[in-house]
């Protein structure tokens, strides 16, 4: 009966769904609730406890760290999934990072202090509290993207495409309800309970981080089988190839780079990524030099759950419908047209009011239209090409973009002592700007060849890569 009710509250938005069909995405979307709920709390303590731990200035020279970890964790995370099937991989990572999330919340209650103690910290005390904060970064920057990345590679496993088209955004948006409230409740925490430490707010993030376990096993137990195929079930693979020897270690990176549809995919992620890491370093600049101790836990805190309102409005308002009704190409397209109206507005102005809202539009329009239209470019793929070589992309995509857009954001700091806090921003300003502009153009050529690639394939019944 509560199933019926809803189904018909959301029907004219996300569209018609048969029952079981329904409870299926209603289980992914609370399982996906819980990964963005978690995620979002993390990411706000992510830039919080870096900040108090080693400065925000140092945050390129982090996002270099997390790059440089990239290769043996991938390495190992493509051997794991060689050995075990998705559910289990799945738990796998949720034990692995609930128990990261309890260390480090232990280590939190002995470094975080207030700034003024830190900052008297010298030798071997600042080097470990240091060291910690860059640890945290880059535990915080792979959850991002290998559980992320492995759920919706499960998603895309199970879920045929018509079915992708109205399912996912209805998943998104009960995700984006889970990064709503656990990141604007829980990074209050530490201001309510007047401490000086974030310890209390990892320790939550833990309990949840084990929750997906049990959420993810009890979901293929009540899905119906049927429900759970594949669109590679009933589609043609020309480029199927049986191995006779034991998978590469860097079997993901090898059909990434062999097939151009995929290079496509890594590309449209890494445009965005090195955009918004522009945006993201100059309102961590503004934000951390206005607000510090627990009001700037809780103005990021505010800033990641407005993202989140905002994305998930945008989908309630029913923007996959645009998926629905004018197909996935459009919805790739409008993408890199948004950002370069968002980035022409970065370089105009600059003020932490500003930034805010622009850092929020640009984001929660990529989660709510963005995000599920590149998720379902994978259906037409190899199980290879969804696990492993998404793996690649969103982490090695991802990642490297972070590093490119910190390396440009690394030419603030010269440009300023150089010639001037405001002459050396101006020319800062510059030089993103050429760099941003032709960026977004080949973005907008590349979301074409993937909106036509991914049509022929569905259309014809075959897999692409």
């Amino acid at each position: 009966m509560i199933v019926s009710f809803f189904q018909t509250i959301t029907r004219p938005i996300f569209g018609s769904f048969e029952r079981e069909e329904y409870k299926k995405f209603l289980r992914l979307g609370l399982i996906f609730a819980t990964i963005l709920g978690t995620y979002w709390t993390i990411r706000v303590l992510k830039n919080v406890v870096f900040f108090k731990l080693v400065g925000a200035s140092f945050v390129p020279f982090a996002k270099t760290a997390s790059l440089i970890t990239l290769f043996p964790l991938l390495i190992f995370y493509n051997k794991l999934l060689d050995r075990y099937p998705r559910e289990k991989m799945f738990n796998i990572l949720a034990i692995a990072y609930g128990s990261l999330f309890l260390v480090v919340s232990c280590l939190l209650l002995i470094t975080q202090a207030a700034p003024d103690v830190i900052a008297a910290r010298s030798g071997l005390a600042l080097f470990a509290t240091q060291s910690i904060g860059y640890s945290w970064y880059v535990v915080t920057e792979t959850f991002g993207s290998l559980v992320v990345a492995l759920f919706w590679a499960i998603a895309s496993d199970i879920t045929k495409p018509e079915s992708a088209k109205k399912g996912f955004y209805f998943v998104t948006a009960l995700g984006q309800i889970g990064s709503i409230i656990a990141p604007g409740l829980l990074s209050r925490l530490p201001g309510l309970l007047n401490l000086q430490t974030d310890a209390i707010v990892l320790f939550i993030a833990a309990l949840f981080t084990f929750s997906l376990y049990f959420s993810m096993t009890w979901f293929f137990a009540r899905t119906p089988k049927n429900l759970l195929e594949s669109f590679n079930d009933g589609a043609v693979n020309e480029q199927e190839i049986e191995k006779e020897n034991k998978p590469s270690f860097f079997e993901g990176l090898k059909i990434l780079f062999t097939h151009k549809y995929l290079l496509g995919i890594f590309t449209v992620i890494s445009i965005f990524e090195i955009i918004a890491t522009i945006f993201d370093l100059n309102f961590d600049l503004l934000a951390s030099a206005t607000h510090s101790g627990a009001a700037l836990t809780a103005y990021i805190g505010d800033y990641a759950t407005m993202v989140n309102v905002v994305a998930f409005i945008c989908l309630i308002a029913g923007i996959g419908n645009i998926t629905r009704f004018l197909g996935v190409s459009v919805a790739l397209i409008l993408m890199p047209i948004i950002i370069g109206c968002a980035l022409f507005g970065f370089v105009s102005l600059h003020s932490l009011q500003f930034l805010f809202w622009l850092m929020v539009g640009s984001k929660a329009i990529n989660y709510a239209l963005n995000g599920p239209a590149m998720k379902q470019l994978y259906i037409p793929t190899s199980k290879d090409a969804r696990f492993k070589a998404q793996s690649w992309i969103e982490m090695f995509g991802s990642r490297s973009a972070k590093g490119s857009g910190s390396i440009f954001n690394m030419s603030l700091q010269p440009l300023q002592s150089r010639f001037g806090e405001v002459v050396g921003r101006a020319k800062y300003i510059t030089f993103i700007s050429y760099i941003g502009f032709v960026l977004v153009a080949c973005w907008f050529v590349v979301a074409i060849f993937l909106g036509r690639t991914y049509n022929k394939a569905i259309k014809e019944k075959k897999i692409i890569c």
